[in-house]
């Protein structure tokens, strides 16, 4: 007997949570949730200072690479993805944005009607549990806590003096009117603990709906087709391979890599490259694996010696095991640092309609994710490019569907983006010259000698990487290449939909994990209205 559900939901990350969760709220309708990884709730998800044991590690987290980088000088690059239940807000730094409004104007314009600024507001809101901001664009009754940060740490203020200092506004929201200008980010965090997407939609139904299933410790191998519609998925849990069948629709969850991954295994995508891998294809759809974007970013890393930074160290760690008694009681202090406490957007150019860099201001030296640790306590200061014209590839690398998909983000692939990071490169240096931070600073670590434009391009080459913001492979459109249309629907076979970051069309100038719980959430949305029209 094969067990038999309305929908199935393939990957537990931020989108299938949200849809999942949603769509669960009618207990007239089963639904079942695959996740590959575990259970996500465990103190390590929780605590937010912990993911700086997941980032760079395999704990929760599928450590995937890219293929060489010809604009990185041939590297090989990092891409952490969260596994688990949560999916990548269960590892991420918890940043609350949405990107700007133009965004999804956008993605309108291209022909993806119900998707303008205008339109997609509402999920946003409905998602959100905002403790700080209300109003016309926040919501204070949705399952997605979001606060400020309770690190309680003095150099926010040194960090907002150095913005007046280079000139630079201030900005309380975010997510707000506007959009531009340097300030404190609001976190996905509840009393001090991570607030996954899980940990929204899902762990809290766990036990008490009937209709739900969740699976973990469950990879899906392939979607299963009978006469041009997908009617079941086949997923391996414990060593041994199972089917569920979906009566409705089979909902593709599993993120920017797996998802593309997941369609090609079941022969969708480019019949061509199908069969160089031995794979049958069900379906010819060459969009699936293109149009990959992701925010390409540069580190400014800072030995200091202050107590506000966190590191290794016997300061540092010290300072990290006497907060635990202060987070244990309060959720306050250093263990609710997401690191990445301050930043926000800013315009290389003047002339520019939308801030085309993002920062992140952190409160560790970073190099290489985490992987390469240095002794002693610091900071660092992210700058990532937010509209790439580069575009990469997600593609296979053998039919084994437990191999890593093939990622080529082509990192700097056009050289317009080199030239912006350039800019964004001094845009942020000048802030970090300020009078306010450069007495903090006792070592640049990998800045020291760059004096010159051909300098800074080189540096950019040497150590730029993601910021871990992968989207766009399963792109939603009314071109060639669309793999959904705007209702989320693969396009040209039946009962199959994606909802994750796969279908955004173009980069978002933010985080992407608020967008793709709004893309659940929207998703949910018109699948109900379907299923009431019908």
């Amino acid at each position: 007997m094969v067990d038999t559900f309305d929908f199935i939901v393939v990957g537990g990350g931020s989108g299938g949570c949200a849809v999942a969760g949603r769509l669960s709220e009618d207990a007239g309708t089963s639904v079942a949730l695959l996740e590959a990884g575990g259970t996500g709730d465990n103190w390590v998800v929780k605590t937010p200072y912990a993911l700086s044991l997941m980032v760079p590690s395999k704990l929760n987290n599928w450590h995937f690479e890219t293929v060489p980088q010809p604009g990185l000088n041939g590297r090989i690059g990092y891409q952490p993805r969260g596994k688990g239940l949560g999916g990548s807000s269960a590892i991420n730094a918890m940043v609350y944005i949405r990107g700007h409004r133009s965004d999804y104007d956008h993605w309108a314009a291209l022909g993806n009607s119900g998707w303008s600024y205008a339109d997609v507001l509402p999920y946003f809101k409905r998602s959100e549990n905002n403790a700080e901001f209300n109003g016309e664009f926040h919501g204070q009754d949705g399952p997605l806590h979001v606060n400020k940060l309770r690190t309680d740490n003095p150099v926010h203020e040194t960090f907002l003096q150095a913005a007046r200092e280079a000139q630079f506004r201030i900005r309380e929201d975010f997510n707000g009117e506007d959009q531009e200008g340097l300030g404190l980010y609001q976190l996905t965090q509840q009393n001090g603990e991570r607030w996954s997407a899980a940990r929204a939609y899902v762990h809290p139904f766990m036990a008490t709906r009937p209709n739900l299933r969740v699976e973990t410790q469950a990879q899906a191998t392939r979607i299963l087709f009978e006469g041009g519609r997908a009617v079941g998925v086949e997923y391996r849990q414990a060593d041994q391979l199972r089917q569920l069948r979906a009566r409705r629709e089979v909902i593709v969850a599993s993120g920017a890599f797996q998802t593309p991954q997941l369609l090609q295994l079941s022969g969708v995508g480019d019949g061509a490259a199908l069969g160089k891998h031995g794979i049958a294809p069900t379906h010819h759809l060459p969009g699936v694996g293109q149009n990959l974007q992701d925010h390409p970013d540069f580190i400014f890393s800072y030995m200091s010696d202050s107590p506000w930074f966190t590191g290794t160290s016997f300061k540092g760690i010290g300072r990290t095991l006497a907060a635990i008694g202060r987070y244990r009681s309060e959720g306050r202090g250093p263990l609710t640092t997401n690191f990445a406490e301050c930043g926000g957007f800013l315009k290389t150019r003047p002339d520019l309609d939308v801030p085309d860099i993002q920062l992140h201001f952190g409160m560790a030296m970073v190099d290489d994710h985490g992987r390469k640790r240095h002794w002693g306590t610091g900071f660092s200061c992210h700058v990532c490019l937010l509209r790439p014209k580069s575009r990469g590839t997600v593609g296979l690398h053998s039919a084994d569907p437990l191999a890593p998909p093939m990622i080529d983000p082509n990192f700097l692939g056009d050289p317009d983006d080199l030239e912006t990071m350039v800019a964004g490169y001094k845009t942020t240096h000048r802030l970090m010259q300020t009078p306010a931070l450069k007495p903090l600073q006792q070592k640049d670590m990998f800045t020291a000698n760059v004096r010159t434009d051909d300098d800074i391009r080189a540096i950019l080459r040497e150590r730029v990487d993601t910021v871990y913001h992968p989207v766009g492979t399963c792109k939603m459109g009314v071109d060639d290449l669309a793999v959904v249309d705007p209702q989320l629907k693969v396009r040209g076979v039946g009962g199959l939909r994606i909802v994750d970051a796969s279908v955004m069309p173009t980069l978002i100038g933010g985080n992407t994990n608020a967008p793709t719980i709004m893309i659940g959430e929207k998703a949910a949305d018109m699948i109900r209205a379907e299923m009431r029209a019908n």
